[in-house]
């Protein structure tokens, strides 16, 4: 049984709405804050593959709705969660960026760990994604998170 237990990330971007959204949609922008590789760009009913080669990691992204410029739902995992990128006009050029996930299967420790590992995450690829949109930074923070001479 899933759950009711969420989290949830923010982040205030300088710059329009469409561009942020698009952000997230083309795997051609997202690649300069977040995963490393992707089999497509997100659709409606489409099934991607998002890669972090750097850690030799993959998992599907399942869309289930997308609003343009507005909203990018999908079923990521496994294990399976619901998640939603909500963008907000504030301005011509300010876009608010909620990310929210829900849906986890684990219980106990095992929960706690990937309630702190996904608000970590999500932090991180909206800090990663404000600096990459705002000032063409790519602070390598995805890769950078857990390299490979820190883990041993």
């Amino acid at each position: 049984m899933k759950n009711q237990i969420s989290v949830e990330a923010q982040m205030l971007i300088r710059k329009p709405v469409e561009q942020v959204f698009q952000a997230f949609i083309d795997p051609a922008l997202t690649v300069h804050f977040w995963f490393t590789k992707s089999s497509g760009k997100l659709e409606i009913g489409k099934t991607v593959i998002w890669e972090w080669e750097m850690y030799d990691v993959k998992s599907t992204a399942t869309v289930q709705d997308i609003i343009t410029n507005e909203k990018i739902t999908v079923l990521w995992g496994p294990p399976e969660t619901l998640v939603e990128f909500k963008f907000k006009s504030l301005s011509p050029d300010r876009t608010y960026v909620t990310i929210h996930q829900k849906g986890f299967q684990q219980v106990g420790d095992e929960l706690l760990q990937v309630l702190i590992d996904s608000t970590g995450g999500f932090t991180t690829v909206l800090d990663g994604c404000k600096a990459y949109l705002e000032h063409g930074i790519n602070l390598n923070l995805i890769a950078d998170k857990f390299p490979k001479e820190a883990m041993l």
